[in-house]
């Protein structure tokens, strides 16, 4: 069901933390946490924080970009926070941080930072409005102009690859 309520919101209203210590299985032959494994707890973490915001249900549209800083071992506890850089229409942009953390020696690493878009959808799965992006903050500013700016430049780019030549 589509929300009715399509008053301003803001990126502090719907923050996700998911986490999850890594176990043996999670990991490669070097010990490293795979990375799918990781992106499945990065997606479910943006898709809360995306129908938190949405106040209904979203899909997940891309994930643009995924930085591996450091890996990831089996033993830590990996923290992912989601936060909504930007929405338009129907689409909303969500940054996730992922910090490692090594339980014995209280260690925490940033290990990757990530970009998913969701689009909100309604009972027949076609995309729906969702409410706008309320800025309290500088630090939010600077996301959401950092989003608006990724999104015209991946609009530019599918223009200019669609184009005969």
């Amino acid at each position: 069901m589509p929300p009715t309520d399509l008053t301003p919101r803001t990126p502090d209203a719907s923050e996700s933390t998911v986490s999850e210590l890594m176990m043996p299985h999670q990991v490669n032959n070097l010990g490293h946490v795979f990375g799918g494994e990781l992106l499945s707890m990065v997606d479910r973490a943006a898709a809360v924080a995306a129908m938190r915001h949405a106040g209904g249900p979203v899909v997940t549209v891309s994930i643009d970009r995924v930085d591996f800083k450091e890996p990831i071992f089996s033993g830590e506890l990996v923290t992912c926070h989601a936060r909504v850089n930007y929405v338009g229409r129907t689409s909303i942009e969500v940054g996730v941080d992922v910090v490692a953390e090594n339980l014995l020696t209280g260690v925490k690493r940033s290990t990757n930072s990530c970009l998913l878009t969701f689009v909100a959808i309604d009972e027949n799965h076609r995309p729906c409005p969702v409410p706008p992006l309320e800025l309290t903050n500088a630090d939010d500013e600077r996301r959401h102009r950092q989003a608006k700016r990724r999104r015209e430049v991946r609009e530019q780019l599918d223009q200019e690859l669609s184009r005969k030549e």
